[in-house]
């Protein structure tokens, strides 16, 4: 089973949460190897049974302020995203929210 999600906000991360248990349940269901294949030297990225295709529109908070400032999409529905379809999402969500506590970002 191979799923393709499109969308963008806070739904789509919780839905690709969700998803991310499913997918990995059914492969365990068939006796299919892992989601995640071991990389040697040299081979392209493996392909994942589930992915996303994310609108980018956010304009408020720290998306919005690199929106502005860079003039880059805004990278908050993504980063939402990559956390729900993680194997450590605690880990990633800390590391993706650290804010620096002076300056300007």
């Amino acid at each position: 089973m191979k799923v393709v999600v499109i969308g963008g906000g806070n739904g789509l991360s919780s839905l690709l949460k969700g998803l991310k248990k499913y997918v990995r349940k059914e492969r365990a269901n068939h006796g299919a190897p892992p989601l995640r294949k071991k990389r040697t030297a040299g081979s392209g990225p493996s392909l994942s049974r589930l992915s996303a295709i994310i609108t980018v529109s956010d304009d408020g908070g720290s998306s919005g302020r690199l929106r502005r400032d860079f003039r880059v999409l805004p990278p908050g529905d993504i980063r939402n995203c990559m956390v729900a379809l993680s194997e450590d999402e605690a880990l990633l969500s800390r590391l993706f929210q650290f804010r620096f506590a002076s300056g300007r970002g």
